[in-house]
């Protein structure tokens, strides 16, 4: 008999797909040299602090030394930033090591865990990988005007039972852009029972401006079960050191810490990370060109005869007639990429990173 270690893995992980990070960009980069639009990764075009690059460079000349187990210098300045306890803080290769970690230990075959159509791929990545019963809600209509596709957390609320452990939210939501307000979120969390643990990613949350966004984090006081994600790959342009951080309770952290990877956050990452923290005139020039961009983008779009979705972060979703897949190849061909939505199951869709004013002129004419 030939050997096939299908046949030995985890029964939820046979029928799982891998998470697919979309083009081979190496090779499309290699293709097209430096003419290639990558709008396809929600990357910031204008790239990291000055401060974290001059500070990723002192940190790697002491490359042959192990990082702080403990992440100390970036445990105290997140501890300063959010005003917490560094008990509060667990960190993370990238926000989606601390999305799976979280099933990992607060999941398993005897829980549930819930998450919205239309939610972050990581969410089933980590249901399946702690072998947790899915718990898949039916997002909003594509015509509700306040966030369509988005989290619908009445429905959310109303599908609780006493078996979900851990229910995931994102917010704003990738990949649609779309986001639920302050107070509807602490109304859901009012009918959350307190043995199960909310976790809303906040990989976007630097880019939120609306007037009814928050962090969930500040309502932390009021649900001790709340647990925020963040990362350092988005607004602050440090995707290539995979930095990521959640704030908890302290008996949340305590547990993660046990699970754990050691030395799971590099030298590099948390040095930049640092020094990233205290740029914040880089990173208001960042987010306050990004919406403007955004905007731009979106009416230049909708002249066309394309429509977006309303977006709170770097990228707007394109909803079209037909499938996307004609029209990404179309792209791809002329040197543009775009992330097509299909493993969401939405085949209509194209997520559009918001790039340099170049990238975007670059889109528009490639779909003239």
């Amino acid at each position: 008999m030939s050997f096939d270690a299908e046949r030995l893995a985890q029964p939820s992980l046979r029928t799982l797909r891998a998470y697919d990070p979309g083009h081979d960009l190496p090779a499309l980069r290699k293709r097209f040299a430096a003419v290639l639009a990558e709008l396809g990764s929600n990357e910031n075009p204008l790239g990291p602090s000055p401060q974290a690059m001059e500070a990723a460079q002192r940190a790697i000349g002491e490359m042959h030394r192990y990082p702080d187990p403990r992440a100390g210098m970036l445990r105290e300045a997140l501890a300063e930033k959010f005003a917490v306890s560094a008990a509060c803080l667990a960190f993370g290769n990238g926000s989606h090591e601390l999305l799976m970690l979280l099933a990992q230990c607060f999941a398993g075959p005897h829980a549930t865990v819930m998450r919205s159509q239309y939610g972050f791929a990581v969410f089933a990545l980590a249901t399946a990988a702690s072998g947790a019963k899915p718990l898949c809600v039916p997002a909003l209509s594509a015509d509700d005007r306040q966030a369509p596709l988005g989290h619908d957390l009445e429905a959310m609320a109303d599908a609780l039972h006493d078996g979900v452990r851990l229910v995931y939210l994102a917010n704003p939501n990738n990949p649609t852009g779309t986001w639920f307000s302050h107070d509807s979120l602490r109304a859901f969390l009012r009918r959350v029972p307190l043995d199960t643990l909310v976790v809303v990613d906040e990989a976007y949350g630097e880019y939120m401006q609306a007037p009814d966004l928050a962090s969930a984090w500040t309502m932390h006081a009021e649900f001790p079960n709340l647990v925020v994600t963040r990362t350092f790959s988005k607004a602050y342009a440090l995707a290539g050191l995979r930095a990521g951080y959640l704030l908890a309770h302290p008996s949340v952290t305590s547990v993660l810490e046990r699970l754990r990877e050691s030395f799971n956050l590099n030298h590099v990452a948390m040095t930049a990370a640092t020094a990233a923290l205290s740029d914040t005139q880089h990173l208001d020039i960042s987010m306050s060109r990004n919406a403007v961009a955004r905007d731009a983008l979106a009416g230049e779009l909708a002249r066309r005869g394309y429509r977006t979705l309303p977006s709170q972060t770097n990228f707007l979703l394109m909803t079209l007639e037909t499938l996307a897949d004609p029209i990404e190849h179309h792209l791809i061909e002329r040197g543009v990429v775009v992330r097509p939505m299909g493993g969401y199951g939405l085949p209509g869709t194209l997520r559009i990173s918001i790039g340099t004013a170049d990238e975007n002129q670059r889109l528009l004419e490639a779909l003239a």
